[in-house]
């Protein structure tokens, strides 16, 4: 249970399906509520896709390249604390504003894939978390059930998507703030914990 909750609380605060409502609203400026809640749904399933994948693959494509869990453990925490340090200080905020700001005409019917699954939902940040957390919970049931808490986030953020707009209006400028520095904080906790477990299982690694 208590990786379970690590797991959710992690991915959570990571992909940060609030934070990311009124981008999608942004985005999707114009369309109807059956368009954007195709739109949003779409953009879930392509990042559960990718994340799964992550979770399944991630250790092989790892060993692939030489790299050992410990290492990327480290790496992935710090990872994860600028994605903590960008958030506190609404840093990603105004970089999600600048990918949204580089959408052409084009670009616009293929928005599910990019930037929302891919790096909004999907991105680096989430992948580094999604590998680091297979590696802990290890075995069939384990994956099986970080599947399911992948699924039951992303399923949360298509949620968050359907009420966007009625859930910026709710809680303000300012309490989207709020929840983000909130949820910025309990990340960078976790990167701590990320990076320190990494340094031990690194130092006591056999030569």
């Amino acid at each position: 249970m208590d990786q379970l909750i690590t797991a959710f609380v992690t991915l959570f605060v990571t992909i940060d399906p609030a934070g990311l409502a009124p981008l999608f609203i942004a985005l999707t400026s114009g369309m109807e509520a059956r368009e954007r809640r195709r739109v949003g749904f779409r953009a879930a399933i392509i990042a559960f896709v990718i994340l799964v994948l992550f979770a399944l693959a991630g250790t092989a494509i790892l060993a692939l390249f030489g790299i050992t869990l410990p290492a990327f453990r480290i790496a992935g925490g710090l990872l994860l604390f600028v994605i903590a340090f960008e958030m506190i200080f609404e840093k990603r905020a105004e970089r999600h504003e600048r990918t949204t700001t580089r959408l052409s005409a084009d670009e616009m019917s293929h928005l599910a894939v990019f930037p929302l699954a891919i790096p909004l939902l999907a991105g680096p940040g989430a992948i580094s978390a999604t590998i680091l957390l297979a590696g802990q919970m290890s075995g069939f049931a384990g994956k099986a059930e970080l599947v399911g808490v992948i699924a039951a986030i992303l399923a949360i953020t298509f949620g968050v998507f359907a009420l966007g707009e009625r859930i910026e209006k709710l809680i303000g400028d300012t309490g989207r703030m709020v929840i983000s520095r909130l949820l910025g904080v309990i990340l960078a906790a976790l990167a701590v914990q990320y990076v320190a477990d990494g340094i031990v299982a690194f130092v006591n690694a056999p030569a």
